[in-house]
């Protein structure tokens, strides 16, 4: 599928899930972490166990294994981390100085014409440049 024309609006969501590529990596790790070590509100406090009491055999490293692979909360957005990351792996090295400047710098307070400015082209190349990368983005989302 092409998109040869896309509106503002779904311009507009593609360059938010640019603005949030960090928070996806943020998400994802809270994510893991809460996978892997899990809060237990009530714990087994009968420690030793007896000679008759029944025990399940386990092994705690598939058990997590298989958290991580079946949760559709990790599973979604390490997908959406993956599609962006592929996406700016694609890119050429001035298109990921664009999207470094204007997507994922601390200080976001850069206009187009800012922006223009440090990559030495104009503003209007500049936001053909933005153009092409959220067209590739709607294509692959």
């Amino acid at each position: 599928m092409t998109v040869n024309s896309p509106t503002r609006s779904t311009i507009k969501q593609a360059e938010q899930e640019w603005f949030n590529y960090n928070d996806y990596l943020k998400e994802i790790a809270d994510l893991r972490q809460g996978i892997l070590n899990p809060y237990d509100a009530f714990p087994d406090e009968n420690m030793g166990g007896g000679a008759n009491s029944v025990r399940d055999i386990s092994d705690p490293t598939a058990d997590m294994a298989t958290r991580l692979y079946v949760d559709e909360g990790l599973g979604y957005w390490e997908g959406k981390a993956r599609i962006i990351e592929m996406l700016y792996n694609d890119l050429s090295d001035e298109h990921k100085k664009l999207v470094r400047l204007r997507y994922w710098s601390r200080n976001n307070e850069l206009t187009w014409d800012g922006i223009a400015m440090r990559l030495k082209i104009s503003k209007r190349q500049a936001m053909r440049w933005r153009d092409e990368i959220m067209k590739k983005t709607i294509e692959k989302i």
